[in-house]
C-alpha cells in the first residue's frame, strides 16, 4: 500500500520510520521491495554519483533526471525530491516553479528544503499549492560554507533554542516531517518530544522518530570518509572491485568468454 504524507505523520509514536537515499531505478526497486517507507532522492548524489566534493554544484536538471529514474522503480514508498542549492533561495516564485517540476515531471510525492523559521513563507506557499514539504534543520549541507564546514550543530544554548524554534515554525507552516542532521542525541530527543510531526534523524541520535542513511555509505559504495553516524551494513564496494579484477584477469588470460558464453 502506498505511503503518503498522512501515513508518515500518523507514524509518530507508533512506528519508527526508515529512510534511504536512491538515485537510480535499480537501487530504488530494491529499496522499495524491502518495505522502506521513505525514499529520498538526495542532493547527496552530487558526491555519490557525480563526484563533486559538496552538494552545491548539483543542478535542477541533475535532480529531476535521477528523481524520474527513482520514481520508475518505486511503487509503495513516499518519494521525496531534494531541492538543490539556488533552486528555491532566490524567490518564492522560483521555489514553487521548481518544486512543481519535481512533482509534475519527475514523479516525486514531496520535496525537501533546508532551513528553519526563515524558510516558512516558502513552505506555506508550497503546501498551499499542493506540494508537501519535508523540512531540514541542524547541519544543512547547502550552507556548509557559511557554517565553516560539516560540523555538529546544537552545542550552545542559543543554538538549541533556535533549533527548537525552527522546528516549531516548520511544523506550524505545515511540514509533514523534519530531518535533523548532526545534532547531539539529547537535542534530537528534545526536538522530537517538542513537536507533533515525525523527526528523521541523520546523526541526531536514537530518539528521533525515524532515521535516514545515504545508501552508498551503508553499502560501502562511496570512497569518501563515512560519517560516524552511518553504519555500514555491507561492503559491496569491495565485492564489486573483486569482481572487476577477476573479470579483467579472465579476459587477459583468454578464459572469458568460455564455451558456455558463446553462441
Amino acid at each position: 500500500m502506498k505511503w503518503t504524507t498522512t501515513k508518515i505523520r500518523k507514524a509518530k509514536g507508533q512506528q519508527k520510520l526508515a529512510c534511504l537515499t536512491a538515485y537510480d531505478y535499480a537501487t530504488a526497486t530494491l529499496i522499495d521491495g524491502s518495505g522502506v517507507p521513505l525514499v529520498l532522492v538526495g542532493d547527496s548524489l552530487a558526491m555519490t554519483m557525480l563526484g563533486y566534493p559538496t552538494t552545491l554544484p548539483v543542478t535542477m536538471e541533475d535532480m529531476l533526471h535521477h528523481t524520474l529514474a527513482v520514481s520508475r522503480g518505486v511503487k509503495e514508498a513516499l518519494i521525496v525530491g531534494d531541492m538543490p542549492f539556488l533552486s528555491y533561495q532566490i524567490s518564492i516564485e522560483q521555489g514553487i516553479a521548481n518544486a512543481g517540476r519535481f512533482v509534475k515531471e519527475a514523479g516525486a510525492d514531496a520535496v525537501k528544503v533546508e532551513g528553519g523559521a526563515f524558510r516558512t513563507p516558502l513552505v506555506k506557499c508550497l503546501i498551499q499549492n499542493g506540494i508537501p514539504v519535508l523540512g531540514h534543520i541542524g547541519l544543512t549541507p547547502q550552507s556548509v560554507k557559511e557554517m565553516g564546514g560539516f560540523r555538529v550543530q546544537g552545542r550552545e544554548p542559543a543554538s538549541v533554542a533556535k533549533l527548537l524554534s525552527d522546528a516549531a515554525a516548520l511544523e506550524a507552516a505545515g511540514c509533514f516531517a523534519i530531518v535533523l542532521e548532526c545534532l547531539p542525541e539529547a537535542i534530537g530527543r528534545q526536538i522530537t518530544d517538542a513537536i507533533g510531526i515525525p523527526t528523521i534523524g541523520c546523526g541526531a541520535g536514537r530518539h528521533c522518530d525515524g532515521q535516514v542513511l545515504v545508501t552508498h555509505d551503508m553499502l560501502g559504495l562511496h570512497s569518501a570518509i563515512t560519517p560516524r553516524f552511518a553504519k555500514r551494513y555491507a561492503d559491496i564496494g569491495t565485492t564489486m572491485k573483486e569482481a572487476f579484477v577477476s573479470y579483467k584477469a579472465e579476459v587477459e588470460a583468454g578464459s572469458f568468454p568460455s564455451d558456455e558464453h558463446a553462441y
